[in-house]
């Protein structure tokens, strides 16, 4: 096998370790961290199950930002909802044996939402670079992940509609990846440079603000019920103090 495929090989592996250790530190972060007052953002549900359905409707439909700011709601939709039909699509990679019915159905569905990605996050860039309230606040990291994004998802696209790659091949390469039996990857520049700003989004997702995807999950001001009036809310470290 040539060095190249060892390179690839090992980066994803390391990239594989970093993001998933780097996930599990930080939910363990956001799992320990102490909410000591009652803050959900208002009107806020006073069940639990109101709880439930309001974080239903934050993830799916991105409730509050669409009440926020409807442009940047249009635009974070597009990429969202393109990001998960491409990553859908990319499925097919990891699925051992043949492909199913219904993940070959969405295979068109997936290349073409690559447009819609790019088109969301150029939206998003140009609200950091135009809006003068959002670039007062856009630290260079915010462009660099972004540019991050818009380059995998152009290389991507070129791959589909410009200079065909060997999907056979890389179906090849990434199951001998997850079976440990590696196999040579396909020597097509494009997707060699994709893979790469794959790896080293891997590997930055668990340190910048993309974290937000889990982070949403422990936010207080939308994942607690509305009752201080009817229950006294006390953290986790407030307790043990309590119960001393």
């Amino acid at each position: 096998m040539s060095f190249l495929t060892y390179a690839i090989a090992i980066l994803f592996y390391a990239a594989t370790v970093v993001l998933v250790a780097g996930l599990a530190f930080r939910i363990k972060l956001y799992v320990q961290t102490p909410a000591p007052l009652k803050i959900p953002t208002t009107p806020a549900p006073t069940t639990t199950s109101g709880v439930v359905l309001r974080m239903f409707r934050e993830v799916v439909f991105f409730e509050s930002l669409f009440k926020s700011n409807k442009w940047t709601w249009i635009f974070g939709y597009l990429f969202h909802f393109g990001m998960l039909l491409v990553l859908i699509r990319h499925l097919r990679y990891f699925w051992p044996g043949e492909t199913p019915l219904l993940l070959t159905m969405m295979q068109p569905f997936g290349k073409y939402a690559a447009f819609a990605m790019v088109a969301g996050l150029l939206g998003l860039w140009a609200r950091r670079i135009l809006v003068d309230r959002v670039k007062y606040i856009s630290a260079p990291s915010d462009h660099f992940m972004l540019a991050l994004l818009v380059l995998i998802s152009v290389s991507g696209i070129m791959m589909s509609f410009v200079v065909h790659t060997d999907i056979i091949g890389l179906k090849q390469f990434i199951m001998g990846l997850m079976t440990f039996s590696w196999v040579e990857i396909p020597a097509d520049p494009i997707l060699i440079v994709h893979m790469l700003l794959v790896a080293s989004l891997m590997i930055i997702f668990p340190y910048s603000k993309l974290l937000h995807a889990p982070g949403i999950f422990f936010s207080p001001t939308r994942n607690q019920v509305d009752n201080p009036r009817e229950q006294r809310h006390l953290s986790d470290w407030a307790r043990k103090l309590e119960d001393q």
